[in-house]
């Protein structure tokens, strides 16, 4: 963008402002908590930001603490756009993104395991390498996981090593959900992708790497949800297989 400056031409700083798209579903206790962090976290480093809260019909509540929450931080910078039931996390960033008013647009989980301490990091590292997406990962640098048993470790890195060897995705965390896009360029993507569930965030990197999109990683420790139950379970992971197999034969 340029403007005139004493009769010249001169390129203009451009105003970032960070879309949060929190999906929910019953997160009642974590709700308060993260998003707390997470206005801290851009007020300490002056950064412009909305934090959008997209709640599939959650039966215990979430939505009345998310109204609490606007009452507390102010509408501008707590938007609650409820669906009325659970539709899919890919569905929900695409309801998420029609209210998003931000240029670029950080995902991640409302269950306390991505902590919004990374966020100032995921700027940095996207302006340094004015990168189109940066994604957090815990299997590179001082990544790492935090409360899982060893059950879990294995699937999850089970997981990534079958994505690794069979699509070469030029990421090292194809299955986590901490990421910060360019809006326009989640909207691309979000367009091309066609699965549901957890099979979306390798999608997501898989398709990113098709179009020819820049990304930039940044370690981060994932920490296991302090309340509630975790949603992965064994549909999840005949979900995830079907999935890694579809995208291998059709990319």
């Amino acid at each position: 963008m340029w403007r005139r400056l004493s009769g010249r031409l001169v390129m203009a700083s451009v105003a970032h402002k960070y879309s949060v798209l929190l999906p929910t579903y019953n997160e009642r206790e974590n709700l308060p908590l993260v998003v707390w962090l997470l206005v801290r976290s851009f007020e300490e480093s002056g950064n412009e930001f909305e934090i959008v809260i997209i709640d599939d019909g959650s039966p215990d509540g979430t939505q009345e603490v998310a109204e609490q929450l606007i009452k507390v931080y102010g509408s501008d910078k707590i938007l609650l756009r409820p669906r009325a039931k659970k539709l899919g996390l890919g569905t929900a960033y695409i309801h998420g993104m029609k209210h998003a008013t931000g240029n670029f647009i950080i995902i991640m989980d409302a269950d306390l395991s991505h902590h919004p301490k990374f966020i100032p990091e995921f700027i940095k590292t996207q302006k340094e390498g004015n990168f189109d997406i940066v994604s957090g990962t815990r299997y590179k640098g001082k990544g790492g996981v935090h409360g899982w048993d060893i059950k879990r470790k294995l699937i999850s890195r089970g997981a990534n090593f079958l994505t690794q060897v069979l699509l070469w995705p030029g990421a090292s965390d194809l299955t986590g959900s901490f990421r910060l896009y360019r809006k326009e360029v989640l909207q691309k993507l979000m367009e091309r992708c066609v699965s549901k569930g957890y099979v979306f965030q390798m999608e997501m990197i898989v398709r990113a790497r098709q179009l020819g999109y820049s990304i930039g990683e940044v370690p981060i420790s994932f920490v296991d949800r302090v309340y509630g139950e975790s949603k992965l379970g064994g549909n999840e992971i005949v979900s995830f297989l079907k999935g890694l197999l579809t995208l291998f034969a059709t990319t």
